[in-house]
């Protein structure tokens, strides 16, 4: 009989603490009052990134970026109907689009996700988008030409409910290189070289491709065919080129084929003024492999930690984290990064002005009213060329010998969005001798 009132009394305390908050419990107990807020609840967030597979650099920022917001929201997100806990779910596209769909269904359904986030490329996003849409679940993205996520998916002339997406424009891309070439002296002919697959086909393309905005501002085209992706010779470019003294190359390719072209280019004795492309000079890496003939080349410019913004999140300047990324990884700054942060920064900043972060369409509401100054620029939901998609600036860059790390990317021209003056003049090619 004691017995079993000692276990009784050993229950009804249990219960009592399990019933009632824990300050009420040890005042009742006689112990200090602590005081303790309380969780309104787990906000669950989807974050789908390529970590690995052939598009795993586009990814690289994604787990740090992530790492360096979940040590902040460690205590729980403040917002106006309370403080609530957030688990930020990360999951691999494997840069596969059928395996971004699977992901991206299990996250909606199986994890209840309160709102999704795939971070870059279009094979992670738009299959992300498309689930996103069936299942009914706010999804931001970002890290592709919007035309590219809009466009396919019939979102053309039908606007989506709950897929928004955030990045610069083809059609700014391509004006971004003629703004670049027009800041040289040359003779405005330009040879164009494209890859034989669906970026080379796009990036081509008489209608709405490089050709179009090129020849419009005066320059004249020279188109001598596709080239097959990996191919070991680019002989009948690099003759087409020289025949017609094209003074400029551009167009679009992978790292691989560039090294092999430029390197042809200088054993057959062509040396064009500049060499812009889009694809392989977006990562430090792609630049390095061309050795000394880096030095001079030319893209389009995403982020960079000349960006004049800063974090709403850590009040960090993009110098600062682009800083923080190199002392802590070894590895320098890359574009995605700044995009991997405006991310997260977006999502904390729709999560604090929703109604109920709990719900899809409380979360869904507060997306389509975002109007916010981020890491990598102004983002506006409310204003924008499509009404799923804010654009980001893009500005004209060019690698140039570093002194920390081999090669740094300057911005060089800022035609298209004019948010701040360039780091310095575009130089002329630096061929070796």
């Amino acid at each position: 009989m004691v017995e079993l009132k000692s276990r009784d009394a050993r229950v009804s305390r249990r219960t009592i603490i399990k019933g009632i908050g824990a300050g009420t419990v040890a005042a009742a107990l006689g112990a200090p009052m602590i005081a303790r807020a309380q969780d309104a609840g787990t906000i669950k967030l989807g974050f789908l990134t390529p970590t690995t597979g052939p598009l795993a650099l586009f990814g690289e920022t994604d787990g740090w970026a992530v790492g360096k917001v979940k040590e902040l929201l460690k205590d729980g997100l403040e917002t106006s109907t309370g403080k609530y806990a957030v688990d930020i779910l990360v999951r691999d596209s494997q840069s596969d689009p059928n395996r971004a769909a699977e992901v991206a269904g299990n996250l909606l359904l199986n994890e209840n996700v309160h709102m999704l986030l795939p971070a870059s490329t279009t094979d992670t996003v738009s299959p992300a988008a498309d689930q996103a849409e069936l299942y009914e679940c706010p999804c931001l993205s970002t890290g592709a030409p919007w035309q590219a996520i809009i466009f396919p998916r019939g979102g053309k002339d039908k606007p989506f409910k709950w897929t928004y997406h955030f990045f610069w424009g083809l059609d700014e891309a391509l004006n971004t290189f003629v703004g670049l070439w027009n800041t040289i002296e040359t003779n405005k002919k330009v040879g164009m070289l494209f890859p034989q697959n669906a970026d080379g086909e796009t990036w081509g393309n008489n209608d709405y491709g490089l050709p179009v905005p090129t020849q419009k501002a005066g320059f004249q085209i020279v188109v001598p065919g596709f080239f097959q992706p990996r191919t070991n010779d680019y002989t009948a470019q690099i003759k087409a080129f020289k025949d017609a003294g094209c003074d400029i190359v551009g167009g679009i390719t992978y790292p691989d084929d560039l090294k092999t072209f430029v390197n042809q280019c200088a054993q057959q004795g062509y040396k064009p003024k500049a060499v812009t492309v889009a694809a392989a000079l977006l990562f430090p890496s792609g630049v390095q492999a061309l050795g000394p003939l880096g030095d001079g080349m030319s893209s389009e410019v995403w982020w960079t930690p000349a960006f004049p913004f800063k974090s709403t999140i850590t009040g960090q300047t993009s110098k600062d984290i682009a800083g923080q990324w190199e002392s802590e990884t070894k590895k320098q700054w890359t574009q995605p990064l700044g995009y991997s942060h405006a991310l997260l920064e977006m999502a904390i900043d729709i999560l604090k002005r929703s109604k109920n972060p709990l719900d899809r369409e409380a979360n869904r509401e507060a997306l389509a009213a975002t109007k916010m100054q981020t890491l990598i620029g102004p983002v506006d939901f409310t204003s924008g060329p499509h009404p799923n998609v804010s654009t980001t600036p893009i500005f004209g860059g060019q690698w140039v010998k570093g002194e920390k790390w081999p090669y740094d990317l300057k911005i060089v021209d800022n035609s298209v969005n004019k948010l701040f003056q360039p780091e310095q003049k575009m130089k002329l090619m630096s061929w070796p001798a």
